[in-house]
């Protein structure tokens, strides 16, 4: 049998950070609004980084820690809801970036639970016995497809890149999986609608700005997210209590303190950072896997089991319960 694990992570984010008292400098709101609601303090915004900038800034990052050349990569996922272009993908950049020239490389969109689905995707290209190595990157520039004078959205937003490299190994690491989606009801979180603009259409307008009904997400998220983390653990070798964080996506803190209460899991489990980088979609999880492996609540000697879950837009959500 072919195994994977996570043998590496790292994450980046732009220096420019900007906090809520800056917003409040820019449109009608307060430190106090965004924080109450969201838990929200500050995020990062790029300058003049893209996506793929941020991407392999990750990459190298991950090369450097495994002590291994950029050519020894079998693949690269990139997983993004705000690519540098539509052609080439992201990831074929940051494959030229790094000179990972043996490596097949593409984007994966499923917005927040991107992390997940490309973690789980490239799970299964090692278990083949084909590959290797791997980069799962998450990278996100939301900045960009924010309507900054909407204070609904913009407060909660923010740019980043987190990520791992994944190895083959002699056991098995990915102990549980689950993976959904429900396109009925995608219209509750919209980016980047392309209209037709050939002279043989009627045409139709873009809409390039992120819309949300935060309601609708928020009340997605502790019903169906919850039940499938539940039956998720239920389906696995493990317990409740054997895992020894929970990294959820950072959407919201009061999402992490009402999950925490409908999973029956003390609150301590569930580590956030979006205090300081926002929402980052598809970076979030990798940010906050490679935060508190510096931290030291991760050791990434195998000997602890996480549970990762992305929820977002699709809508999608997923969660995977992996040794690490």
């Amino acid at each position: 049998m072919n195994y994977a694990k996570i043998s590496q992570v790292a994450h980046y984010a732009p220096s420019q950070v900007i906090t809520n008292d800056d917003l409040a400098k820019v449109m009608d709101t307060s430190d106090e609004w965004i924080s109450s609601r969201t838990g929200i303090k500050k995020r990062h915004v790029s300058v003049n980084e893209s996506t793929s900038d941020l991407a392999a800034k990750v990459a190298e990052q991950l090369l450097s820690k495994a002590g291994i050349s950029a050519r020894e990569l079998d693949f690269i996922i990139v997983a993004t809801i705000t690519p540098d272009s539509l052609m080439p993908s992201t990831a074929a950049r940051v494959q030229a970036k790094i000179g990972a020239a043996k490596a097949f490389a593409f984007d994966l969109t499923a917005a927040c639970s991107g992390f997940v689905f490309a973690l789980a995707a490239g799970e299964k290209f090692i278990a083949s016995g084909r590959y290797q190595k791997g980069l799962i990157i998450g990278s996100e520039t939301l900045s960009k497809t924010v309507d900054w004078s909407d204070r609904s959205t913009a407060v909660l937003f923010g740019d980043g890149a987190g990520g791992v490299l994944l190895e083959r190994a002699s056991e098995q690491h990915f102990l549980a999986e689950s993976q959904f989606t429900d396109g009925s009801r995608g219209d509750s979180l919209t980016c980047g609608t392309v209209g037709l603009a050939s002279p043989f259409s009627d045409k139709e307008e873009n809409q390039i700005y992120l819309t949300m009904d935060g309601r609708a997400i928020f009340d997605f998220a502790i019903r169906d997210v919850a039940q499938s983390i539940k039956q998720t653990i239920e389906d696995s070798p493990v317990t409740a209590e054997e895992i020894d964080f929970l990294l959820l996506h950072q959407a919201n803190i009061r999402i992490l303190d009402k999950m925490a209460k409908k999973l029956g899991v003390a609150r301590e489990k569930f580590p956030a950072n979006m205090m300081e980088y926002g929402n980052t979609s598809a970076a979030s999880i990798p940010i906050l896997l490679s935060e508190c492996a510096d931290q030291g609540l991760l050791k990434l000697d195998g000997s602890q089991t996480i549970l990762l879950s992305g929820f977002g837009g699709g809508l999608t959500w997923g969660t995977l319960i992996v040794t690490i």
